[in-house]
């Protein structure tokens, strides 16, 4: 068995993740010097990492306005902007994308508002610099394709600036710890956009397990469940560059943070407990590759994408935790299935559960009733949504959670107060990705996961969903809005 052991530890990751093993992750304890193990990792994972400084909890200093620039204006950056222009202390500074006509679209968006016109960068593939680098930025929220989620976030974080990432934060193992290293380094956040943590339920369950209802949490699962095939990955004028259908060749969990953040939260990973070691498992594509076989015979666009090797449809991901937890992660964005996160809190006393609607709770053997079910959500909403979101409803981006997302982070960063999400999150929550990709190469061997706190977990604070400072920042109505708030 030992020798079974070493023999996949010796097996080369699948493309795109690197060479990955499990001596090549283990946390700030790691090779000083390359191994046959490992031969192709780069310096910065067989290094020693040592924490130079703990981000979480840490409150940068407050800012009276938070001068914010969006890098990538396609899918989410216009609706980021739209969110952004209706929250005090917001001062919209840059608009970049690498199409002009983009910016310009967005810049009508400031005109609608009765907001002044942003500066412009557009043009080239590294006119995102020119954002970074701009003296008058304070947060740098980004939006682009995935493979530029690092190296921007990294680059911004140098030139001085907070970071906001869509999600993944990052697509490899050296991406994570680069992200952690500079984040401690400049004294700079680094947030991922993870919008789930703030859905209406999520907080909700996240308040009552902070109140002890579900007794101690056993177990957790999540998912992305999304057929995004012919709405969004094999449309033509939809991801630019066709990225979103390039990054499916990679054979693991694509996208795990919906799912996992939330019930990470929930669970204290980071701030309490750690993942310890993680094993992966994917079915064969069923759909992908027949799909573009299909298109590349009726449309020669797609014959380029056709004859490839494309990820299983499902792919299943399980994590124990340090204190003996579980959590199970699905990835399909191939299958005819209705939409699911999952969103399944398991505990001693209780448990919650989102999909298949309606959402459910139990504080015992059965389903509260409906009648049950408003009596809790009047006792245990959360400060943060009682504070804001009736207004985030009305503000929209998947049903108010994204508006408050945009609000928290904006808040703390006005009142000088540690962000909900940490760069040790962005971090964690990511590298899922590349670990399930090793595990699945590798027949579903498990694979430590690093901890990117280094042992700084054992202490971090927990995250209050109940606003422990702060919460002073208004939702304004900017002229031209149509939502019908009261400033």
């Amino acid at each position: 068995m030992k020798t079974n052991r070493r023999n996949f530890l010796r097996t080369a990751a699948v493309a795109g993740a690197g060479t990955i093993t499990a001596a090549s992750v283990a946390s700030c304890s790691r090779r000083d010097k390359p191994t046959e193990a490992m031969p192709f990792v780069s310096e910065a994972v067989r290094a020693r990492h040592t924490q130079s400084f703990n981000m979480s909890g840490y409150a940068a200093p407050p800012l009276e306005k938070v001068r914010t620039a969006f890098i990538g204006l396609g899918m989410r950056g216009p609706g980021a902007v739209e969110r952004m222009a209706h929250i005090e202390g917001v001062e919209i500074g840059a608009l970049c994308d690498k199409y002009p006509d983009r910016v310009e679209k967005v810049q009508a968006i400031l005109a609608k508002f009765g907001l002044p016109r942003a500066k412009s960068f557009s043009g080239s593939e590294e006119a995102w610099k020119g954002v970074c680098d701009d003296p008058d930025i304070d947060l740098v929220y980004i939006c682009t394709p995935w493979e530029w989620h690092t190296p921007m976030a990294v680059y911004a974080m140098e030139a001085g600036k907070h970071v906001a990432v869509e999600v993944p934060a990052a697509k490899t193992v050296d991406e994570c710890w680069q992200l952690v290293e500079v984040s401690e380094r400049t004294k700079r956040h680094c947030m991922q956009l993870e919008n789930c943590c703030y859905d209406f339920f999520e907080l909700l369950t996240l308040n009552m397990a902070r109140q002890g209802l579900f007794g101690d949490i056993v177990h957790g699962e999540g998912a992305y469940i999304h057929d995004l095939r012919w709405d969004f990955t094999y449309d033509k004028n939809g991801y630019a560059d066709m990225w979103r259908l390039k990054e499916n060749v990679r054979n693991g969990n694509l996208y795990p943070t919906h799912g996992l953040g939330p019930v990470c939260q929930v669970m204290n990973i980071n701030r309490g407990d750690r993942m310890e070691y993680l094993t992966s498992l994917s079915t064969n594509d069923f759909a992908m590759g027949p799909d573009l076989e299909q298109l590349a015979r009726e449309d020669p666009f797609y014959t380029p994408f056709a004859g490839k090797t494309y990820r299983g449809n499902m792919n299943t991901t399980l994590i124990k935790t340090n204190l003996g937890r579980s959590i199970m992660i699905q990835h399909d964005v191939s299958s005819p299935r209705p939409y699911s996160r999952i969103h399944l809190i398991s505990g001693t006393k209780g448990c919650a559960r989102k999909w298949p609607s309606p959402a459910r709770i139990a504080l015992g053997h059965s389903w509260l009733p409906a009648e049950k079910m408003a009596e809790i959500e009047a006792l245990h909403t959360p400060e943060i949504v009682k504070r804001v979101g009736e207004m985030a409803k009305a503000i929209g981006g998947h049903g108010g959670m994204d508006f408050i997302m945009d609000w928290r982070l904006t808040d703390c960063l006005r009142n000088g107060l540690p962000l909900d999400q940490d760069v040790y999150d962005a971090a964690l929550w990511s590298v899922i990705t590349p670990l399930s990709e090793w595990s699945v190469a590798n027949r579903s061997a498990s694979i430590d996961v690093p901890d990117f706190t280094c042992g700084a977990w054992k202490a971090n604070a927990p995250f209050d969903p109940n606003l422990p400072a702060g919460g002073n920042t208004r939702v304004l109505k900017p002229q031209g809005s149509e939502s019908q708030l009261e400033v």
